[in-house]
């Protein structure tokens, strides 16, 4: 029977099938942070339960850190108490720790990517909804509640109902000056917030062959923004060539081994999907959001539409927009170039590239905040703080930052952000912000312009 990228790995880590009912999952990987684990290691502790498997657990201090100064005792008290537990947790239970300064150190769905964590084939899982990030190396990634934090840290398995499958294709070539986070927010865009409800998604087409790791991890983010339970892009060389030599990356001939594993993990050619998606890569152009949920993007210069529902009027009110109103334009504030979406080297290479000579506007704030100390290190080595430092650019320590509002990285109320990360609800980056989603391209330019731009000017 031919069989989806998605059965192939749930199937290899079935423990147990209920009859009629939810599988027993092994899972391979749990990445755990400051924010949503004290709860399920008190739990342990409550239940006499000992951690099942500390060595598949890997954990990293990022939510609610400081973005400023983190070589200096942590300010924020819940922040510092967050994080002193973590440090003990994983003390006590023999957990690896890439704590605030260390030299792995970073957002989790940035860390763990770079370091060769994040393989085919796994399952793995985080008390983080993005964590549908990883799926871009052709991995079973989902997001879990502190509740079954605790199961996987008691059994290294969770009780789940399996999931439908979606695929999404894309053919064709991209428009130039159209970047991975386009291409996620136009089909959002078109299919909704609620489509991939029940489903797991497989991207495929030759726009997502085409990608690269990083691009395709972009993508692979934002799948939970559709209602998805998780993304997929089957794995393939660009995939291999990027985990090639990584810390965690097999080596000789495991390496060989896990390869051949690797190979036969792609979708059957004949294998059916309960839904399907197909797009043309030449109808996708640069977006930006205009409401408060990730499926109200149009492309830039396009008016925003008209409806009489009554939560999109609601939106439209806290955005201070209006239906027929186009963002081409559009005065801005604060840009926001980071979060576990687009926090990565190729990001600020875009960003560099587009406001190297320039300067920001006076009136704007702009923060570059990199997703990993590695991505840190690679800006300064490369040469781009500089270019950033000389166009006015404020670059910070790697964290969530201004993604989640969590620490001091907070947009003020009715300031508006173009910002690249995942989510544009009401105060997601501080009490009454507005953000404006859109690529590190578009925050770039609308930065030194100090309003919504077109790139095309930009695109030498």
């Amino acid at each position: 029977m031919a069989k989806t990228l998605f059965d192939k790995v749930w199937d290899a880590h079935v423990v147990e099938q209920m009859a009629q009912g939810p599988s027993v999952l092994y899972i391979d990987k749990h990445l755990i942070h400051e924010v949503t684990s004290p709860q399920a290691f008190q739990e342990l502790e409550d239940r006499n339960i000992e951690l099942f498997r500390p060595e598949q657990v890997v954990a990293t201090a990022d939510h609610n850190t400081p973005t400023i100064n983190q070589d200096q005792p942590v300010k924020d008290p819940l922040s510092r108490k967050q994080l002193q537990q973590l440090t003990e947790n994983c003390a006590k239970h023999g957990i690896t720790l890439y704590g605030l300064g260390h030299e792995y150190n970073g957002i989790v769905h940035v860390m763990a990517p770079e370091l060769g964590i994040t393989q085919p084939g796994m399952t793995m899982v985080c008390g983080d909804s993005h964590t549908s990030t990883h799926g871009a190396f052709g991995s079973i990634a989902f997001g879990i509640g502190t509740s079954q934090v605790a199961q996987v840290f008691a059994s290294q398995s969770l009780l789940l109902t399996r999931p439908k499958t979606m695929r999404i294709t894309v053919n064709g070539s991209l428009n130039k000056g159209v970047l991975p986070k386009d291409v996620i927010l136009y089909i959002i865009a078109q299919i909704g917030t609620n489509a991939g409800t029940g489903y797991f998604c497989e991207y495929a087409g030759e726009v997502f062959e085409q990608m690269s790791m990083e691009g395709r991890m972009t993508v692979c983010n934002m799948s939970i923004e559709m209602g998805a339970r998780g993304g997929m892009i089957a794995p393939d060389q660009t995939t291999f060539d990027y985990l090639k030599g990584r810390p965690y990356a097999p080596k000789g001939e495991e390496w060989s081994k896990k390869l051949a594993y690797w190979q036969s993990l792609p979708s059957d050619s004949d294998a059916e999907f309960d839904k399907e998606f197909i797009f043309d890569a030449r109808d996708i152009q640069p977006m930006v959001t205009y409401g408060t949920n990730p499926g109200m993007g149009i492309k830039i210069g396009d008016v925003i539409p008209q409806s009489d529902d009554a939560s999109f009027a609601k939106s439209l009110n806290y955005m201070g927009l209006s239906p027929g109103q186009t963002l081409m334009d559009h005065p801005i504030d604060y840009v926001f170039i980071g979060s576990c979406t687009n926090s990565r080297i190729e990001d600020f290479r875009v960003a560099a590239n587009a406001v190297k000579g320039k300067k920001k506007a006076d009136h704007v704030v702009a923060w570059l905040v990199p997703g990993s100390k590695q991505v840190e290190s690679q800006i300064e080595e490369e040469g781009l703080k500089t270019i950033f430092e000389q166009a006015g650019f404020k670059l910070r320590q790697p964290g969530c930052s201004a993604c989640l509002a969590m620490n001091e990285d907070k947009v003020p109320e009715g300031a508006y952000c173009v910002s690249t990360s995942n989510r544009n609800f009401e105060g997601r980056q501080g009490q009454g912000a507005r953000t404006l989603l859109a690529s590190p391209l578009v925050a770039a330019i609308s930065a030194i312009e100090g309003k919504i731009t077109a790139v095309e000017s930009y695109l030498n």
